[in-house]
């Protein structure tokens, strides 16, 4: 099939989140499909080294440039800058192609929408990492176009592998969900044989946008979980280190944070694309995670993007419940946890057996989170195959 996915690896070239959107490209392309990476946004270009929006893309250019060369992805991906019009990459021929007669349109997270385009693909698929906010929005007034271009899709997937049981708390929408995981190309996470630092990771941000409001009830942020377990150094010998962004209007409590034991690392710094965020993941022991307060609260059985790739490495992850352990196999690998008591117990239980941890983690990847399986799953369940 002609595939087409789209994403933010050009608006935000960082870390993880570049990973998020190429391994569906590697995916489809490992399953045999013509696959093209199409980024039109309709937003202008940040330029992080001058911390401004700005008209010029060339950050942005040579960023896709490097990164799709680095996957041997040569020129198989288009970017339009949303300054003034132009068509980057393969160009503007082929990504007017592409939306008029492609088999599929994958698009992950409402990265674009093909406003000015012909839109005559054969069937589009929406991909949604943000269970609870992002149903929460389509229920928003002043949101009419955003639900209509959503609901337009043929086919509605979500990392919420909860949405649609009883005590999942997640508005109704009328949309008949379809469960997902996060892709991992698993050619470019190998098994890590050798000893890792003797600390467990996690990346996040303190605070990535506003609380949503449903039915009386706000549903925010990481920030809102942290707090319930800022303690957790004092109550395990085990080190503990996060690269953790800001968040909005730079609110992260750092010197309260490394009080308590906490080691804080810059994002920006540490992570600061694709290969430094693999090499970051590659060097911990295993991840400790909490998660959005709105994905806890909602019981939406939320599943890391960033997890997947920690398990696929070897690395053992103890990460906060919000309802996938319904789901999902655990206790050896994946271990989760509510409360600061089953924080101590599962790291010291990983601590006490580490290579059988190891082990089961990555057996955990490669049976529920390679590219290949969970891309197919995709299709199937979509009925294109």
């Amino acid at each position: 099939m002609k595939i087409v996915v789209t994403g933010l690896v050009g608006q935000y070239p960082f870390g993880g989140v570049i990973w998020d959107y190429i391994q569906y490209v590697l995916g489809f392309r490992a399953l045999g499909h013509d696959v093209v990476y199409l980024e039109d946004t309709g937003v202008w270009p940040y330029d992080p080294i001058k911390e401004t929006i700005t008209e010029d893309c060339s950050y942005q250019i040579e960023a896709l440039t490097r990164i799709f060369n680095d996957f041997g992805l040569g020129d198989r991906w288009i970017y339009r800058n949303a300054a003034d019009g132009k068509f980057h990459g393969a160009g503007e021929t082929l990504a007017r192609e592409l939306i008029k007669s492609a088999d599929l349109l994958v698009n992950v997270s409402t990265a674009s929408w093909f406003e000015d385009y012909d839109v005559g693909v054969k069937h589009q698929m929406f991909l949604d990492g943000d269970p609870m906010f992002t149903q929460i929005g389509l229920h928003d007034p002043a949101k009419t176009s955003y639900t209509q271009r959503l609901r337009s899709h043929d086919s509605h997937f979500s990392f919420g592998l909860k949405l649609g049981d009883a005590d999942c708390l997640v508005p109704d929408t009328g949309i008949a969900w379809k469960k997902t995981l996060q892709p991992v190309a698993l050619e470019y996470w190998p098994y890590q044989h050798e000893a890792p630092l003797d600390q467990f990771t996690t990346v996040m941000n303190w605070c990535s946008y506003k609380p949503k409001l449903w039915q009386g009830k706000e549903y925010g942020q990481k920030d809102l979980e942290f707090a319930r377990f800022q303690d957790l150094p004092l109550h395990t010998p085990q080190k503990l280190v996060i690269a953790m962004g800001q968040g909005i209007g730079k609110k992260r409590p750092t010197a309260e944070l490394e009080g308590k034991g906490w080691g804080i690392l810059e994002p920006d710094q540490v992570i600061p694309d694709h290969l430094t965020y693999r090499n970051f993941l590659k060097q911990s022991k295993g991840e400790w995670s909490i998660a959005k307060h709105g994905y806890v609260v909602g019981k939406t059985g939320w599943f890391s993007c960033r997890t997947a790739c920690y398990l696929a490495l070897g690395r053992p992850s103890i990460v906060q419940d919000t309802g996938w352990s319904e789901h999902l196999p655990h206790g050896l690998g994946l271990i989760p946890f509510n409360t600061m008591e089953e924080c101590v117990a599962g790291i010291a239980k990983i601590n006490g057996n580490y290579q059988e941890h190891s082990l089961a983690a990555r057996a955990f990847a490669e049976k529920r989170l390679d590219a290949k399986i969970v891309c197919q799953d995709l299709l199937e369940q979509a009925g294109l195959v």
